[in-house]
């Protein structure tokens, strides 16, 4: 794994593709927090997941966290958010759709960036809120 992430360059890589990989490690991160909590079976975890990985809940973590984020971080959360985005759920708007990207963006640059100490940080804050 660690060979593919080194292979991305982070200055030229899409905002969209951060969030594509940002979405996918905080899927992760909460699916692992129900499941260390909870008994449940996999579609009642689903349900449980929702209220944290929807662009609504994301849309709320921004407005959360982000006076906790650094300049840079705060930069890529704006790259993301700020991205051009094709489509849009009909259950969001775009306000909170474009703040869920840029949510994405900066857990995908996290990631990438292998700074799980701050990663670990945030995903925890992110839990607490909804907590």
């Amino acid at each position: 794994m660690e060979e593919y992430i080194e292979n991305i360059d982070i200055q030229t890589v899409p905002a969209q593709t951060l969030a594509f990989i940002g979405d996918a490690v905080y899927n992760v991160y909460i699916r692992s927090y129900l499941a260390s909590i909870s008994t449940a079976k996999a579609g009642a975890l689903h349900k449980l997941s929702i209220k944290y990985v929807s662009a609504k809940g994301q849309s709320k973590i921004m407005d959360n966290i982000m006076d906790m984020l650094s300049e840079e971080e705060l930069a890529v959360y704006k790259r993301g958010r700020n991205t051009n985005i094709a489509t849009v759920s009909k259950h969001v708007d775009v306000i909170e759709y474009k703040k869920a990207t840029g949510f994405e963006c900066l857990i995908g640059y996290l990631y990438v960036m292998k700074n799980n100490n701050r990663l670990d940080t945030i995903v925890r804050k992110c839990i607490e809120i909804f907590e």
